[in-house]
């Protein structure tokens, strides 16, 4: 029995896009039809999800979104993550694949927290085997994590220490070079209760120096980044 499935693939580059197309029908099952509709930016491709959305006939079975996409002309969809989130509202069935060139772990356990997807693939994993094995997976079993991603989950999985999502922000911030007294511009906390938290993180991986690199060195070691 044949198997229609209707796919979205989004990246601005065509030359990606043209390798996911060439790998997925060059790798899909004999009973398998693709019909695979792509974009390389947020409008057409909010314009792809909101056309399907009308049609029942017409719904995407798996979306593929880049991370790093142009944004929308009006600037209310900046990245493949507003997509997706677009995705969820506009076609709840259908499976999200997210592939990023991003491997920070703070934009990992975001992506997982915000989008769930039923696929995570870090670029620097993948290749055209793992997209084929990734695919079929998804269709059958989500959800599919590269090994990247796998690696980090596994790391966090067995440590003893605990950050929430704020610390983690702050760790991550900082790590991108941005300085303690700016950290307020993107958290919404006083600076005397960031300076508490990152005490209390230093104490938490046994930083004796006080220095911040210390303890980005050793929340690396940890793999909290």
């Amino acid at each position: 029995m044949t198997q229609d499935y209707k796919i979205l693939m989004v990246d601005d580059h065509p030359m990606i896009i043209e390798g996911y197309q060439n790998t997925l029908l060059a790798t899909k099952k004999e009973n398998q039809n693709l019909t695979i509709d792509i974009a390389h930016d947020c409008d057409k491709a909010f314009q792809l999800i909101e056309k399907a959305s009308l049609n029942q006939e017409s719904l995407y079975d798996i979306c593929f979104f880049d991370i790093s996409l142009p944004t929308s002309k009006d600037g209310s969809i900046t990245s493949g993550e507003d997509l997706a989130k677009l995705a969820r509202d506009y076609l709840p069935n259908a499976k999200v694949v997210i592939l990023t060139m991003f491997n920070e772990s703070f934009r990992i356990l975001n992506i997982i927290k915000e989008i769930n997807p039923e696929g995570l693939l870090i670029k620097s994993d993948l290749t055209s085997s793992e997209l084929a094995e990734a695919f079929q997976h998804i269709l059958a079993d989500p959800p599919y994590y590269s090994s990247t991603v796998n690696n980090f989950l596994k790391t966090i999985a067995s440590n003893d220490i605990f950050l929430d999502e704020v610390n983690r922000k702050i760790l991550h911030l900082l790590s991108q070079g941005i300085k303690t007294r700016s950290l307020r511009d993107y958290i919404n906390l006083s600076m005397s209760a960031i300076e508490k938290r990152k005490k209390q993180m230093k104490e938490l991986f046994l930083v004796e120096d006080g220095k911040d690199e210390t303890l980005l060195n050793e929340a690396r070691k940890k793999g909290f980044l």
